[in-house]
């Protein structure tokens, strides 16, 4: 049973930091792509981060500078550190494993990141 268990959200002040975990489970953590997304009220989810099994990042160019992904493969977790976070960072954070060779996607069950004052 393949479950990704995402941690780390909560409420932030505008302009601070917040650091996302997602821990995998009955995958093999070390043949997937893993990647963030997010998904505000009203709103189509985006893509926030990803990172292959040997460490190469990508962001869209509104996360970059901001936003960090790193994963550690022999935790089976992958991280998103959040900096200079403002009012448009309001979402739920969605983790996500794509196996490189069948593209099979899994998804976690999101964590709630709310930037409020």
């Amino acid at each position: 049973q393949v479950q990704l268990v995402e941690s780390g959200g909560g409420l932030v002040q505008p302009g601070g930091s917040l650091r996302l975990s997602c821990k995998a489970s009955g995958i093999r953590f070390s043949i997937n792509d893993m990647g963030w997304y997010r998904q505000a009220p009203g709103k189509q989810r985006e893509w926030v981060a990803k990172i292959t099994p040997g460490g190469s990042t990508s962001y869209p160019d509104s996360m970059k500078g901001r936003f960090s992904i790193s994963r550690d493969n022999a935790k089976n977790t992958v991280y998103l550190q959040m900096n200079s976070l403002n009012l448009e960072d309001t979402a739920v954070y969605y983790c996500n494993a794509t196996q490189r060779f069948t593209l099979q996607k899994y998804w976690g069950q999101g964590t709630q990141v709310t930037v409020s004052s």
